[in-house]
């Protein structure tokens, strides 16, 4: 896999670790959250690859079709796989929203892949949708995660999440974030937990 320069971030003085992080199903891995995350990790050792999934290779804009979510998980695990190459210590993985579902999926398929993930807005299920939760491979994911989630998001309230990830097997930790929706633009989002967490 190339590496596109303009998308990896490297420390002034790297720990060794590295992370790949990607997108929600609207957006791609130029949205300021990626970026404003990347910043936060870089300026904590770590290096990071931003990275686009396989559909919005495809098309600029418009939702993921179910029928790729395959390939964009083998193109996270490509990712991972070109960081660490590049890298000396451990390799973790993270997104938001159905970007950080395809990790978590990915994850639950490969155990070894990633030495951790950093989630932000897990869309446990579809608005309005409560009874349609997205939780199935949660008992088969054995890599610790870190959720960072605002306490408006309509794709799962706090509470659901909670109950949620007590049906993983391991670690986790769930990152409140104030007066913040799914895009979590508002509210204050303090990294600093989740990080002490996974790294």
């Amino acid at each position: 896999m190339d590496i596109d320069s303009d998308l990896l971030h490297r420390p002034e003085s790297p720990t060794g670790a590295g992370i790949v992080l990607t997108h929600g199903a609207s957006a791609n891995c130029r949205s300021p959250l990626l970026i404003a995350v990347a910043e936060f990790l870089v300026a904590r050792g770590v290096t990071v690859l931003r990275c686009d999934l396989a559909f919005r290779w495809k098309r600029p804009s418009g939702p993921p079709h179910p029928n790729g979510a395959a390939e964009d998980r083998a193109g996270l695990r490509d990712a991972v796989e070109a960081l660490r190459g590049m890298l000396s210590g451990p390799v973790y993985l993270g997104g938001h929203s159905y970007g950080g579902r395809q990790a978590t999926m990915l994850a639950a398929e490969q155990p070894d892949l990633a030495a951790g993930l950093l989630l932000f807005s897990y869309p446990l299920h579809p608005p309005g949708k409560p009874d349609a939760p997205r939780t199935a491979h949660f008992p088969s994911l054995r890599t610790k995660a870190a959720f960072v989630h605002g306490d408006r998001d309509p794709f799962g309230t706090l509470q659901k999440m909670t109950a949620a990830l007590a049906m993983i097997p391991a670690q986790t930790l769930l990152c409140p974030i104030s007066a913040a929706g799914h895009d979590l633009k508002k509210g204050r989002i303090d990294l600093s937990p989740a990080i002490d967490f996974l790294f």
